[in-house]
């Protein structure tokens, strides 16, 4: 079991420092992106907002339901061409259907 919590805490680790890669703040506040550190997802386990290949979304698109933030997030995924996560309430599918619909 203690193997168990220790590889969990290991993967908790790795995960929060991925979201920290891209959700870069400074000093609580980045002026490009202050909307970040109002997302809903910056006070959630992240490890959902980046499922596996073939996990859910479910859990992570409920979150963006209520974040004041969506349309930034969606909006900065798709600038920056983000490729894995969900992003403003969007998978990465559902990002390239978007932007393909729109060119």
């Amino acid at each position: 079991m203690a193997e168990a919590a220790e590889y969990t805490e290991v993967a908790d680790e790795a995960c929060h420092a991925e979201v920290y890669r891209i959700y870069p703040l400074h000093n609580g506040v980045d002026e490009d992106r202050g909307w970040q550190s109002r997302a809903l997802c910056a006070q959630t386990d992240p490890e959902s907002f980046f499922p596996e290949k073939g996990g859910s979304t479910r859990e992570a698109k409920k979150i963006c339901l209520n974040c004041e933030v969506k349309a930034e997030c969606l909006s900065y995924a798709l600038a920056n061409d983000e490729r894995f996560g969900i992003w403003g309430g969007l998978s990465e599918r559902e990002r390239r259907r978007l932007k393909r619909a729109a060119v």
